[in-house]
């Protein structure tokens, strides 16, 4: 990857992440336009909507660190552990999946016991799946598992702090762009080092 070609990776993924936050701010935080729609002040909407693009950029800039922590991961990983690797990426998707129900529920325990706190865990779960898929698909079968394990484990650890937070407003408005931006990243890595299916090749050569 060059530095023209990676700087306008950084640049498209800024984009990214501002976008969707201040679209997802538009749902989870309309109290903050509000007042300046009716009436409409153009000027005091452009600054909340500069404050949200503030917040998509850091939340950006989080998922590109944790992006490129992984590859190094990922690495060290099959150095280390060889065939055992992929048995430890398994343990640690359901370690992840378990601890975003188990600990935001003693950390913030409802009337409605702990099933609200199955929403979070399942949806990432099924949206990590679908994207771990095409992943797969673009590239090669074993793509699949590192693909789930960076989309679940990777994206809740960028995405703990607002966790930590326990407020369902900001847990969202975080996890949008983080999930737009890791898509993004996992999805365009192999076009941009130019990587092919190998079952993509076999088709070419047959017709």
């Amino acid at each position: 990857m060059t530095i023209r070609v990676w700087f306008k990776f950084f640049i498209t993924l800024l984009a990214i992440g501002a976008l969707a936050t201040v679209v997802t701010s538009f749902f989870v935080f309309t109290q903050a336009y509000e007042p300046y729609l009716d009436p409409f002040n153009a000027w005091e909407l452009l600054g909340v909507v500069l404050w949200y693009t503030g917040y998509g950029l850091v939340y950006s800039v989080i998922a590109q660190m944790g992006f490129f922590a992984y590859l190094t991961l990922h690495q060290f990983g099959k150095g280390f552990f060889g065939y055992f690797w992929k048995h430890a990426q398994v343990i640690m998707i359901f370690f992840t999946l378990f601890e975003l129900v188990y600990l935001r529920y003693h950390q913030d325990a409802g009337p409605d016991g702990f099933w609200p706190y199955l929403v979070a865990p399942i949806l990432l779960a099924i949206f990590a799946y679908a994207i771990a898929k095409i992943k797969a698909k673009e590239t090669h079968p074993r793509a699949f598992l590192p693909a789930l394990f960076f989309m679940i484990v990777v994206t809740t650890l960028e995405w703990i702090p607002s966790l930590r937070t326990g407020d369902t407003d900001w847990i969202v408005l975080m996890v949008v762009p983080l999930l737009a931006c890791n898509t993004y990243q996992l999805l365009k890595l192999h076009r941009i080092v130019g990587f092919t299916n190998p079952e993509d090749k076999k088709e070419a050569k047959t017709t």
